[in-house]
């Protein structure tokens, strides 16, 4: 009769193997972070500074768009008004300034290129601090 119940436990254990690893696969899209592939990066391609705030969107249907690859899009809060603290690092990785709107009273506004990929930066005033929005279509 023992030997009926090792290939029964080992189904079980399969099966709840398999529903943790399924469960896992999820969770960023689950998470408050979920738009960042590495929430330690900028966008990818560059170690964020300690002073930099990462965030999502918390809308729904943005979070669907990331998941299915149709929007890319990274936020981030800084307590100072710095507007290029984040283009900067960009550029440095080899991003180039295609188009800029300066300084208005309300937002900076840049649009950055790399092999192919656009990406739109904005940089709003938040009190005396900066929210910074890097979005474009699709995954790279």
């Amino acid at each position: 009769m023992r030997a009926p119940a090792i290939p029964a436990v080992a189904l079980a254990v399969l099966a709840v193997l398999g529903g943790v690893v399924w469960w896992q696969s999820g969770a960023r899209w689950r998470g408050e972070l979920y738009c960042f592939a590495d929430p330690a990066r900028v966008w990818g391609v560059a170690e964020r500074p300690a002073d930099l705030t990462p965030s999502c969107p918390s809308s729904q249907s943005v979070r669907r768009e990331v998941r299915s690859g149709q929007t890319r899009v990274e936020q981030f809060r800084l307590a100072r008004w710095d507007p290029t603290l984040v283009r900067d690092l960009l550029t440095a990785r080899g991003y180039a300034v295609a188009h800029a709107l300066p300084d208005d009273g309300i937002q900076v506004e840049a649009v950055l290129t790399r092999a192919g990929e656009t990406v739109l930066f904005t940089a709003a005033h938040q009190g005396a601090g900066t929210f910074v929005t890097l979005s474009s279509p699709g995954e790279r």
